[in-house]
Parts: structure tokens; C-alpha cells; sequence
């Protein structure tokens, strides 16, 4: 479900501008249906949320960029509306983004409250929106970038009038309900997440939180919720206390999330089914591969995890990556040892990293060659050690066979 989407229209403002939604999750041909939508609403404004770069998979990997790109393109031929880019993979990238999509403008990070006041000062006919901050735009032939990211409160509850909730509903996906952001990147491991509340970026008070979980029930009858969150129990207090509203609430109502394998006890867990929760998603980068104390320190901590939500009756999914810097067959086989060891309800087995810039990888690929400058990760790029690369798909293909929770991607 397009949740940021429907976040940037709910903070528009309603009385001043005509909006209209586009939701193309459905659709079957979502070029014809861009275009007839644009020729009948005839906007003077239009944005696209751009949520990946691709899919980051090695085995099957798809680059999702192109798709926006042909979407800007046949608007073009019947609209001379500006076009505006953002969302999550936009702000990874911002720059790259509007100089391969062919955008008029971008907005890096949350930029609901900016894309608003952009869209008022367009109303007024004002040039002067270029001091917007995390404007992205083109001078001179050039890209240019305003200092600083969009920044938002989320204040404003998202516009979801304008999806097909009830077949959102009907097909499970459930809806997407905001409780905190961080960076762009989920936390690998205890040493790189913030654990108070300061470090995030976004942290809704809780009731507020409660309060938007039972009017979506309410309104849409959603069977199932997701918390979009980068790290359920990451800062602990924070999860328990959401927890302990939920069930005093009385919402009754399932919901999944992402759980940071670190900082958690059984307590966090048993309120987590309590509250409804019916599955936890864990991506665990499991230390260095070239030092194996690393390796086995950073699997102990998510064994503990596992073992807690276990004892817990709560089901969790698992991912591992396989290739990182450093990668031998031992690492490879203490790691499948490893998910042997658990009893996920789904192992997701990664060939490769899916390099992003401002990594560790990055600065690796680019040593080994593999990129010649960081601006090069807009279309997908794999790292995969040389100690393992000629033989690791096939490896992993024989060890999923084995084992129907596991897949390979």
C-alpha cells in the first residue's frame, strides 16, 4: 500500500487545491491509465513517489527506476504539468533520481509538509520555492541540490479515501501505520542503531499512534495492520508502552512489523502477541565473514532473539546475506549452521549485497573496481566476494532445496 503517497495528500491542503490519487498497485496497464487519468483531471502539478531502486535481488533483479521514467515520459506527451519525484529511494539518491527520470523537480526526505507548501506557492505563482530545503532541481544544465533533507511531523493523517482499501483489505496486505523513522537504511546491529528516542527522525506519540490504528478499523474494517518502523523494540520503553495501549485499547486487530535482533527481552514479546502481533521480520547482516568471534557474537544476539520469540509463540522471518566482504566457505557454512539452528517461518537466503552509497560496500567496490564512482548504485549493483562467487548460487540452490522455508533471492 502506497502509505507515503497517501501521507503527501493528506497534508495538502483540501480547500485551496483539487487533488487527485493515483494508486497503480492494481492496475493492469498503468501507462493507458496514467495518461487517461491526466487527460481528464488536466493537474497544473504532479507528483510520483519513487518507494525502491530496484528489488535487490541478485537472482532475479529488477530495476524500477525505467518504470517511473516511462511514466514521466507519457505524461509528457499529453501534459505540460510540472512534475515533482520524491519518496524513499528518491532520497537515497535524490540527484541521480532526477537526472535519469527526467523530472522537473525532486524533494529528498519526509516531504509532506514541503510538497505542500511547494504546491501553495505554485497556486501564488511564486518563483521564490527554489529556497525550499531537499529541493532538487535543474540550473544551467545542472543538478542542484538545496542543503538539508524535507522534514516532516507527520502531522496530518494520510488521505487513504482515495485507494481501494477493500481490496487492500482482501488481499491481506493490511495498512501501513507510521510509529517512528530513522534513517533510510534499517539497523544492522546494536553498534549502528540509535537506541534513545533522540536519534530518530520521526517518533509519534504513542496515542496518537492507538488513535489512528482504530479508525482505520473503524473506517475500513482492515483485518491486519503493518507498523512501518526501523526496529519495533529499538528504544524498548517506547515498543513496551505502545504495547500496553494497544491492549488497554481493546483494538483486537492482527499486525506485523520489523524487529531489530538486539535490545528486546521476553517481556516486549509476550506484550507484542497480546497486543496482535502475528509475525516479526528480522534481517540480520551477522557480522564481519573475515572474523569469526564477529560472526558468532552478532549470531548469539539474534539466536537470542529467535529463541525469545519462540518461547514467546510469536513467528518471525528471517533474512541472511550471503557475499559480504570477506565471505569464505566457512563463513558461508557457519552462517547455514546458523539457520539451521532456528525455527523461522521463513529463511530469505540474499546472494550478494545489493551495494547502496554511503555504505561500507560502496567504499569496498569502489576499491575493487566494482563501481568507479558512488553515482554509478542508481541502477542495481552486487557485491560478491571472489572467495565465493563462482560457486555460491549454486551452493545455496542445493541447500533451499532442502528445506521448504527457505528461498533464495
Amino acid at each position: 500500500m502506497p502509505i507515503g503517497l497517501a501521507y503527501i495528500a493528506g497534508h495538502l491542503d483540501h480547500e485551496r487545491h483539487e487533488i487527485k490519487v493515483l494508486d497503480l498497485m492494481f492496475s493492469e496497464d498503468h501507462l493507458a491509465e496514467v495518461e487517461a487519468t491526466v487527460k481528464e483531471f488536466q493537474p497544473q502539478m504532479i507528483g510520483l513517489s519513487i518507494r525502491n531502486l530496484s528489488n535487490h535481488s541478485y537472482m532475479n533483479t529488477i530495476w524500477a527506476l525505467p518504470v517511473s521514467k516511462e511514466v514521466i515520459e507519457r505524461i509528457r506527451t499529453v501534459s505540460d504539468a510540472v512534475i515533482v519525484c520524491g519518496g524513499p529511494a528518491f532520497s537515497i539518491m535524490p540527484s541521480e533520481c532526477l537526472d535519469f527520470l527526467g523530472a522537473d523537480l525532486g524533494l529528498s526526505g519526509d516531504a509532506g509538509e514541503t510538497f505542500a507548501a511547494l504546491a501553495d506557492r505554485m497556486q501564488d505563482g511564486e518563483r521564490s520555492y527554489f529556497d525550499l530545503p531537499g529541493l532538487v532541481y535543474k540550473k544551467d544544465g545542472q543538478i542542484v541540490k538545496n542543503e538539508g533533507f524535507c522534514t516532516s511531523e507527520f502531522a496530518k493523517p494520510p488521505r487513504l479515501e482515495d485507494l481501494d482499501m477493500a481490496r487492500y483489505n482482501k488481499a491481506g496486505f493490511g495498512i501501513g501505520i507510521l510509529t517512528k523513522l530513522g534513517g533510510f537504511y534499517y539497523p544492522a546491529n546494536a553498534s549502528e542503531a540509535q537506541i534513545d528516542e533522540s536519534g530518530w527522525r520521526v517518533i509519534r506519540p504513542i496515542d496518537e499512534v492507538v488513535a489512528e490504528v482504530k479508525s482505520m478499523k473503524e473506517r475500513f474494517d482492515m483485518k491486519k495492520v503493518f507498523f512501518v518502523d526501523n526496529g519495533f523494540n529499538l528504544p524498548l520503553d517506547h515498543a513496551k508502552s505502545l504495547c500496553s495501549q494497544l491492549i488497554e485499547a481493546d483494538v483486537n486487530i492482527r499486525w506485523n512489523t520489523c524487529l531489530a535482533p538486539f535490545n528486546c527481552d521476553m517481556e516486549l514479546i509476550g506484550l507484542m502477541k497480546d497486543a496482535g502481533c502475528g509475525l516479526v521480520m528480522m534481517v540480520n547482516r551477522g557480522g564481519n565473514p573475515g572474523d569469526m568471534g564477529s560472526m558468532v557474537e552478532e549470531n548469539d544476539a539474534l539466536a537470542e532473539v529467535c529463541r525469545m520469540c519462540d518461547d514467546g509463540g510469536l513467528h518471525y522471518n528471517i533474512g541472511k546475506q550471503f557475499g559480504e566482504p570477506g565471505e569464505t566457505r566457512e563463513s558461508v557454512d557457519n552462517k547455514l549452521e546458523f539457520l539451521r539452528s532456528i525455527n523461522p517461518a521463513v529463511a530469505n537466503l540474499r546472494v550478494g549485497v545489493s551495494v547502496m552509497p554511503g555504505t561500507e560496500v560502496a567504499v569496498i567496490a569502489k576499491q575493487e573496481g566494482l563501481i568507479k564512482d558512488e553515482s554509478e548504485l542508481v541502477k542495481p549493483t552486487f557485491y560478491i566476494a571472489d572467495e565465493v562467487k563462482d560457486w555460491i548460487v549454486d551452493y545455496l540452490k542445493d541447500q533451499v532445496d532442502q528445506d521448504p522455508r527457505w528461498n533464495l533471492s
